[in-house]
């Protein structure tokens, strides 16, 4: 019998809950169940990339399991056998049949090679990993949620969550958060896409390094999803 205290890995959501629980609350406002675990599917393929730097012992084992998911997408974009990995399976199928691009795919793979630098992150580093992630990452969930949304929108809201992250962990401290451009590109979201940017009502405390507990978190989502602002 397996144990129960086990975390089953083919358990997105619950995998996404566990460590990602910005995103993961943001993602109770998407209705559709399917849409959901599709979302799910390129948030847990998100934390796969961010963990290679974190659990590298030197940059080159990072380069190596970075590599690995770029075969993977080879695999999925090519039609070929993918890989047995709960997030790439998972990403296959959904590539297949919500006709993903695989720009945004390989964005979020390029931008998790600046985390290997042992170099401080500047100011522009910063930028352009929370773009390259969290920005990438929200333009395809907005996409999944409606098809008809602008990438380009969901992009420019997602990221700023995703740098108010880095700010708030001292990586690139100099960057400055621009959330009224954040909440502009917002506002270009249609109401069934604006989940795929949620998380971002998150970010003003997160960017000051203050942690945000579970009850607030869910409060400000609520406002923000009843609003329609973040």
């Amino acid at each position: 019998m397996s144990d129960p205290e086990t975390p089953d890995p083919s358990d997105l959501d619950a995998l996404v809950r566990r460590v990602d629980p910005d995103r993961w609350l943001a993602s109770r406002f998407i209705s559709d169940p399917q849409a959901r675990a599709d979302v799910m599917a390129i948030y847990a393929y998100d934390h796969e990339l961010a963990r290679a730097p974190r659990v590298a012992s030197n940059p080159l084992m990072g380069e190596i399991r970075l590599a690995w998911w770029r075969e993977a997408l080879d695999e999925v974009f090519e039609g070929r056998h993918v890989r047995h990995h709960p997030a790439a399976q998972a990403l296959a199928e959904l590539a297949r049949r919500r006709g993903l691009p695989r720009e945004p795919l390989e964005a979020m793979i390029d931008g998790r090679y600046r985390e290997l630098d042992p170099e401080p992150f500047s100011a522009s580093d910063a930028l352009a990993l929370a773009q390259d992630t969290a920005g990438s990452a929200a333009a395809l969930a907005a996409r999944i949620l409606d098809p008809g949304a602008d990438p380009a929108a969901a992009a420019v809201a997602g990221a700023a969550w995703g740098l108010a992250r880095l700010i708030g962990a001292g990586k690139g401290a100099a960057a400055s958060l621009d959330l009224a451009s954040a909440r502009r590109a917002a506002r270009k979201l249609s109401v069934p896409a604006f989940p795929a940017v949620l998380q971002t009502a998150l970010a003003s405390p997160l960017a000051r390094g203050r942690a945000v507990s579970d009850l607030e978190a869910r409060v400000r989502l609520v406002w923000a999803a009843a609003s329609g602002r973040i």
